[in-house]
């Protein structure tokens, strides 16, 4: 094929799950064939590299905050009584919850299209 515009080709090896999803992302693209949708992908992909850290502490704040309303509300129905040291203890951990988010969201790149 001399007259081939595109000169180098490319082989990668992918496993029957990975041809599959490469597959259904190639055809919900409406692209003719694999060729042109990952060369549409290389031109105009993105990759994004993800740290999931502070999500996660962030997750466990929360699930802390839930256990801790959880023995209050316990405590509430067993003795008729709310305590000052479990209501700071929930305003200390929203305390930690607002200043996670708050980091994420500064930390969040904007994409300019």
């Amino acid at each position: 094929m001399p007259n081939r515009e595109r000169k180098i080709p490319i082989q990668i090896y992918l496993n029957e799950n990975e041809d599959y999803i490469l597959t259904q992302k190639q055809k919900a693209s409406g692209m003719k064939d694999k060729s042109s949708f990952l060369r549409h992908l290389i031109i105009y992909g993105y990759v994004y590299d993800i740290d999931y850290t502070e999500l996660r502490e962030y997750n466990s704040t929360l699930a802390k905050i839930g256990n801790n309303l959880n023995q209050i509300a316990k405590r509430m129905n067993a003795t008729g009584n709310i305590y000052e040291a479990d209501v700071k203890e929930v305003k200390e951990l929203m305390q930690k919850v607002w200043h996670t988010q708050k980091s994420m969201l500064s930390r969040q790149p904007s994409i300019k299209q």
